[in-house]
C-alpha cells in the first residue's frame, strides 16, 4: 500500500487549469514536517514545484509562482496544488512527497506520481 497517494493529473490545453491531491496514511501525515510536489519529464532530473510545512509556510520553484498554489487540508490528511496558466513546459509526472526527522534518522515518502500532460 503507498503512503501517499497522487490524483488529478491528465491532459489539459494550454493555458487550462488542473487541481492534484495527495492523500496520506494518516498516522504520518501529522508526523510531517514539510510535505511538497516535485515534476519530472522525460530526461530531466525531479525538481521541487512547491512545498508547505506544518507551519504553514510555502516555497515556490520560480517558473510556476503566481501560477500555482499548493495548500493542504489536515482533517483530511491531504495536501493539494492548484495548477492554472498551465504550459507545456509544465507537462511532467508530477509526484508527492513528505518528509519528517525521526530519532534514528530522516524519514522520506513518495507517491507513485500522476501524469500532467499540457498540450494543444
Amino acid at each position: 500500500q503507498a503512503q501517499l497517494v497522487e490524483s488529478g493529473g491528465g491532459l489539459v490545453q494550454p493555458g487550462g487549469s488542473l487541481r492534484l491531491s495527495c492523500s496520506a496514511s494518516s498516522s504520518i501525515f501529522s508526523r510531517f514536517t514539510s510535505m511538497g510536489w516535485y515534476r519530472q519529464a522525460p530526461g530531466k532530473q525531479r525538481d521541487l514545484v512547491a512545498r508547505i510545512s506544518a507551519g504553514g509556510s510555502t516555497d515556490y520553484a520560480d517558473s510556476v509562482k503566481g501560477r500555482f498554489t499548493i495548500s493542504r487540508d489536515n482533517a483530511k490528511n491531504s495536501i493539494a496544488l492548484q495548477m492554472k496558466s498551465l504550459k507545456p513546459e509544465d507537462t511532467a509526472v508530477y509526484y508527492c512527497n513528505g518528509e519528517f526527522l525521526g530519532d534514528p534518522g530522516f524519514y522520506e515518502y513518495w507517491g507513485q506520481g500522476t501524469q500532467v500532460t499540457v498540450a494543444s
